[in-house]
């Protein structure tokens, strides 16, 4: 429903609807499970997305207006599965909490919504594929010129570059394959495929507000979150655009989850000159992590080398093949590393040994921040 929707109907309706539609009004682009009891309930157009993408009972409820609102809901003690389901399916979910006791609040329960989810900020471990990373990407298009931050909220890696064409972008965007890319409007008209990404790269991508795009917003962000002064302080004075990236993304997270994000404890600027650059194509043809026809781990290079013990050494595995080394020094210290390994061979099983009851202390340490 639009605004202007919401607002026509607010007076006929009963105190809870209206404290329903309120809030709504500040999630107008999302999917809002509002905890009535033991059920999260969806009303209106929400309630006719869901019954049909989860293949629930659509039902009504009586609201104050001549019919009934529609009205579908799920099981509080069963939500994460329903709403894996719908972000999987490129939908943002707010999630309207209960904030007092229904038994000791007077008149209307007080609610308020505690966290928003959506394809990159999802942390249920059961959604997640243990072997890769779930990336977010901002990508701000200004004159010409890209700017580029990347985060796994998971595993508290935070990236950010600056790129100057089309190609590089997409590259960029294929290399990291996020569950969910946030733009400014501008990007819209960069000459950046959009619909391509979202069917054939199945990438869920959401516009945002110009506001979040602000460069002193921006700076003044990521300054309060990493406790410096000035932006020298964190090596990222140079890239102009790539800070309106890096800032943007550090407040939408703020936004969708609703408190400090203090597993982010490091920003790292690259170059993507750093690593050897591979196109979109070159991936696809050498099958680096997928195979051409069927799109499966099996039969990749990745399947082959992939002999990892941890879910942690799956995703850096998974890092190296897709981010090729070129800089000789780095090259040989990665094959002197192999080589010791290589030539140890009991030293080698008792180190995997020690790692196989090792968990995934990267987003264990996220979901404890």
């Amino acid at each position: 429903m639009t605004e202007e929707k919401i607002r026509e109907l607010m007076p006929q309706l009963t105190p809870m609807m209206q404290q329903y539609l309120q809030t709504k009004l500040q999630y107008l682009d999302c999917i809002l499970f509002y905890r009535l009891g033991d059920f999260y309930e969806m009303f209106f157009d929400d309630a006719q997305i869901v019954s049909k993408e989860l293949e629930l009972t659509l039902t009504g409820k009586d609201c104050g207006m001549a019919e009934r609102a529609p009205m579908c809901g799920v099981p509080y003690h069963a939500v994460d599965s329903y709403l894996n389901r719908l972000v999987s399916r490129g939908y943002k979910v707010a999630i309207g909490e209960q904030m007092e006791d229904p038994k000791l609040a007077k008149g209307l329960v007080k609610r308020e919504v505690i966290r928003v989810v959506t394809p990159g900020t999802n942390l249920d471990a059961q959604a997640l594929d243990e072997t890769r990373n779930n990336y977010l990407m901002c990508v701000v298009y200004l004159s010409d010129k890209y700017g580029v931050s990347v985060t796994d909220i998971t595993t508290g890696e935070y990236l950010m570059t600056e790129l100057d064409s089309e190609r590089k972008l997409f590259d960029e965007i294929v290399k990291f394959s996020p569950s969910e890319l946030i733009c400014n409007q501008a990007f819209y008209i960069s000459g950046i495929d959009v619909e391509d990404m979202r069917e054939r790269l199945g990438i869920t991508v959401f516009s945002l507000e110009s506001w979040y795009f602000d460069d002193e917003m921006c700076s003044r962000v990521l300054k309060e979150h990493f406790h410096v002064s000035a932006l020298e302080g964190l090596g990222i004075a140079d890239y102009d655009c790539g800070v309106i990236a890096a800032g943007a993304l550090l407040k939408y997270l703020m936004e969708t989850q609703k408190t400090s994000i203090a597993n982010l404890t490091r920003l790292v600027p690259y170059s993507i000159g750093k690593y050897m650059v591979l196109d979109s194509s070159t991936r696809r043809n050498l099958e680096l992590c997928e195979t051409l026809r069927e799109k499966k781990k099996r039969g990749s290079l990745l399947w082959v080398l992939d002999k990892t013990k941890t879910a942690m050494g799956a995703r850096l595995l998974r890092r190296y093949v897709e981010q090729p080394l070129i800089e000789k020094d780095e090259i040989n210290a990665r094959l002197d590393a192999v080589e010791e390994l290589k030539d140890n061979a009991i030293t080698r099983e008792e180190l995997r040994e020690y790692l196989n009851p090792v968990y995934d202390l990267e987003r264990l340490i996220s979901r404890v921040s």
